[in-house]
């Protein structure tokens, strides 16, 4: 940072140094050829000064009024417009003058007036141009700088913040990519490590919850065996027995084997059915909310999206988002290209065309993407649970929309039906 800070530095100081100099130089240059105008017209003067008449100067080559008079300070030729007082108040008036010499003798002296006005005019226009040359340089230079910043520091930070708006929402499949040779290159790595390692411990702690749930499973199925044999002994026990007593003690051991059958039953289809436990709230919203979920995932610029068709969708708005979210992250994982989204009204949906330009998957496959734990043949190599398409399917559903996916020529489309309200 310090050495691109003196970089902007030089470069200022550069142009002022250069700047000046010319001035100076063309000072230097008015002044050398005013002194050899000068020279030349002390030669004229001395030459013809027996015949003032042919005393002719050229106003191409001394622009400047001069005055020539003799010693006894009468005037012998004046420039028109010019007025001479006194050798006093030439002096006073910072006019050059020169002596006139005939036989190493000082016949006359040429007066050169000083013309201020004009000089202090030109050194304005030259200052004026300098300053807008220093000005344009530093303008070039902050907007060079500017973009640096942005570079270096605004936009690094900006991928921080899409990328902690991810973790926040659980998507940690989306690396923090980023180049490691800039000032936050082992800031932002250690970012990624972190993502990493909450991905890990999600998946240990997925997989330990599904062991949890498949031993809860697999035993709640093995009590239904004995439970059923239990049952039907005591019915077998029911039409044998007379006593009226070891009747009502068998009814009561069947009730309760039916009462603990029912439990199990429960026990087991709340382990298979888990995701049951995700609730939703929805509600009316305006379309509107789409484009701020599309924008949510949109990392790394490559969504191109139709205007949302104004309308009010039945949604809840915070599955909805995951429910994009699961998408567009299989699409940044499985086709790595561009995503467009196309959007239109049909009957009683808001359709959401979510679309990449990837392999797409075979079409035997296609029947099975819904299906829970189920992951295709282009999984390998990610991460993954099988779990994100179920999901949305169990979300939109509940949300009284509909999910499809299917291959095109040139790539893969997911459809969102969102139910409008009305």
């Amino acid at each position: 940072m310090r050495i691109k800070l003196l970089i902007v530095m030089f470069l200022v100081i550069f142009a002022t140094g250069i700047t000046f100099p010319i001035i100076m130089v063309n000072n230097k240059n008015i002044s050398e050829v005013n002194l050899v105008a000068i020279n030349e017209v002390v030669k004229i003067v001395e030459k013809n000064w027996g015949n003032i008449n042919k005393i002719t100067i050229d106003d191409s080559d001394f622009k400047q009024p001069l005055t020539i008079i003799d010693n006894l300070e009468n005037v012998i030729y004046q420039t028109p417009g010019t007025q001479f007082n006194n050798i006093y108040d030439a002096i006073q008036n910072r006019d050059s003058i020169v002596d006139v010499m005939q036989n190493d003798a000082v016949v006359g002296k040429i007066i050169i007036h000083a013309n201020d006005k004009e000089m202090v005019q030109t050194m304005k226009k030259e200052l004026v141009t300098s300053f807008i040359l220093i000005v344009g340089l530093v303008m070039i230079v902050s907007i060079i700088y500017f973009f640096y910043i942005y570079r270096t520091l605004l936009k690094p930070f900006q991928q921080l913040q899409h990328f902690a708006a991810n973790v926040a929402r659980g998507n940690l499949d989306i690396p923090l990519s980023m180049d490691k040779n800039n000032y936050f290159g082992a800031f932002t790595e250690s970012f990624d490590l972190l993502r990493e390692e909450l991905y890990a411990a999600r998946q240990r702690e997925y997989e330990s919850n599904r062991s949890k749930k498949e031993l809860v499973a697999t035993i709640s199925h093995d009590i239904k065996t004995p439970i059923a044999s239990i049952k039907a002994l005591s019915e077998l026990m029911l039409i044998q027995i007379k006593d009226e007593k070891m009747i009502k003690h068998v009814n009561t051991i069947n009730s309760k084997a039916e009462q603990v059958n029912l439990l199990v039953t429960d026990m087991f289809h709340a382990t298979l059915e888990e995701l049951q436990q995700l609730n939703l709230t929805v509600s009316e919203e305006s379309s509107e909310v789409l484009v701020e979920m599309i924008e949510n995932v949109n990392y790394y610029h490559q969504i191109v999206y139709d205007p949302i068709p104004p309308c009010i969708i039945l949604t809840d708005p915070i599955r909805l988002q995951q429910v994009i979210d699961n998408i567009i992250s299989n699409s940044y994982k499985y086709a790595g290209t561009r995503i467009s989204i196309k959007s239109k009204i049909i009957q009683d949906y808001l359709e959401l065309h979510i679309q990449d330009f990837g392999p797409g998957i075979s079409e035997e496959e296609l029947p099975l993407l819904f299906n829970k734990y189920y992951r295709g043949k282009n999984v390998e190599g990610k991460n993954g649970s099988g779990l994100g398409l179920y999901i949305s399917k169990y979300f939109m559903e509940n949300m009284h929309g509909q999910i499809y996916c299917f291959n095109r020529d040139d790539g893969f489309t997911a459809l969102l039906k969102i139910k409008l309200v009305g």
